[in-house]
């Protein structure tokens, strides 16, 4: 084999190789390239899902506790802003300001052990009432709030409200935050609602009469709870109750 010869097996041999080794480096980039395609079609399917789910939940998922507050209220009638069986023996009156943080806190920890307890089971029902203590902003938001209640949703409002509240008397009770609120709450009919919250003789009027309520009772503050019931002392004032089973003892001793 003449010397030549050999030059060009060695060049074609080592053609060759770079050409498996091209190959080789190809099938990795493709290989990397279909996996990173199939790991952002699991990506876009997992956003896909957990878009789904929110909807599936009801409300804005820019909200918070939208499907807490709607599992928490679940299979509870609701009739204005009373949240039970209309035919419960004993009536618990909770007047509340929405702006009110303490309200939050009830809202958050002591009134939904009640509502379990006592008003899912028929014992009890729950009326909110406004009362205003804060700024003209507590008398807009709980006029939403009972407009929202003449559609069947007034407890999923307040609920939501409280969990989305923000700084009291900084104007973020507008009319673009309490839409938001009223669709997460679920009122079907927002046109509805958005004429009925303004209404200077039904819901704003109301307000001032439940807050002037508040004010004939000697409250002084909110939360501020009272019962009424076949055995209690008429429309029995309890205050401030500091868990949930003073207020479950009052319902109790009214049945």
């Amino acid at each position: 084999m003449s010397g030549k010869s050999a030059r060009e097996e060695r060049r074609e041999e080592r053609l060759r190789t770079e050409s498996e080794g091209d190959k080789q480096e190809r099938r990795k980039r493709l290989l990397q390239i279909g996996s990173a395609a199939a790991f952002l079609v699991i990506v876009a399917v997992a956003v896909a899902v957990v878009i789904t789910q929110s909807s599936s939940d009801g409300g804005d998922t820019s909200l918070e506790d939208v499907a807490l507050v709607n599992q928490e209220l679940q299979g509870i009638p609701q009739s204005g802003l009373t949240l039970g069986e209309q035919s419960a023996k004993v009536t618990l009156f909770e007047f509340g300001d929405l702006q009110c943080p303490v309200c939050k806190s009830y809202a958050e920890g002591i009134v939904p052990e009640v509502i379990d307890s006592q008003v899912r089971s028929g014992e009890a029902k729950i009326e909110f009432r406004n009362f205003r203590i804060i700024s003209q902003e507590s008398v807009t938001a709980g006029a939403a709030a009972l407009a929202a209640g003449q559609q069947g949703r007034g407890w999923n409002f307040i609920e939501l409200f409280y969990r989305n509240q923000g700084i009291e008397a900084s104007g973020y009770v507008s009319d673009e935050f309490l839409t938001e609120i009223a669709k997460g709450a679920g009122v079907p009919d927002i046109a509805k609602w958005n004429k009925n919250r303004k209404d200077q003789a039904g819901s704003l009027r109301e307000v001032q009469r439940s807050t002037e309520e508040a004010q004939r009772l000697g409250l002084t503050g909110t939360p501020s709870f009272a019962v009424a019931g076949p055995n209690s002392d008429g429309f029995e004032v309890l205050g401030t109750p500091g868990d949930a089973g003073t207020i479950e003892r009052a319902i109790e001793g009214a049945s």
